[in-house]
């Protein structure tokens, strides 16, 4: 179950509790099924977490790979101007293309780093949506149980469990 939908439940348990006598903030729940949906939730939280964590791994072994295959582009772009250079007939165009391999070298590295950093951008913007809507349904519920509290709405039934004291 989603966490969001487990945290409606949990607010729809909670406004469906009977109201203490004489009080209106406090409410009569049972704990082991209150504990139940809190471990439920907790279960369902962390692969969320996971989830993120796993994309920040995942963003940084593709900057790492992409790291690595600029260095190897550059490494291989200087070694063949040391070698063109190294041809006295050949040096000015050999100063040429490796300047164009270097150059090509830095721009499709800066390219991979940018598609990665738009790829990773777009992950978290995406999860921060989903912590944005858990966040406001979680407010959502509170504002709902504080103003159903304040207007007295939690009043028992003839037909509920007798007081726990």
């Amino acid at each position: 179950m989603d966490p969001l939908d487990r945290i409606d439940e949990l607010v729809t348990y909670v406004e469906a509790a009977r109201s203490m006598p004489m009080s209106r903030s406090n409410c009569v729940i049972e704990r082991s099924e209150m504990i139940a949906l809190l471990d439920e939730l907790r279960g369902e939280l962390p692969a969320d977490l996971r989830r993120s964590q796993a994309l920040l791994e995942e963003r940084d072994k593709i900057i790492n790979a992409g790291q690595r295959e600029a260095d190897r582009i550059v490494s291989e772009a200087e070694a063949e101007h040391a070698r063109l250079v190294s041809q006295n007939e050949i040096t000015v165009s050999a100063e040429h293309e490796a300047s164009r391999l270097v150059s090509e070298a830095r721009q499709e590295a800066q390219r991979l780093r940018d598609e990665v950093d738009d790829y990773v951008d777009t992950t978290l913007a995406n999860f921060e949506q989903f912590l944005t809507k858990a966040l406001a349904a979680i407010e959502r519920g509170r504002d709902k149980m504080h103003a159903l509290r304040e207007i007295g709405s939690f009043t028992p039934d003839d037909g509920d469990r007798p007081l726990p004291f």
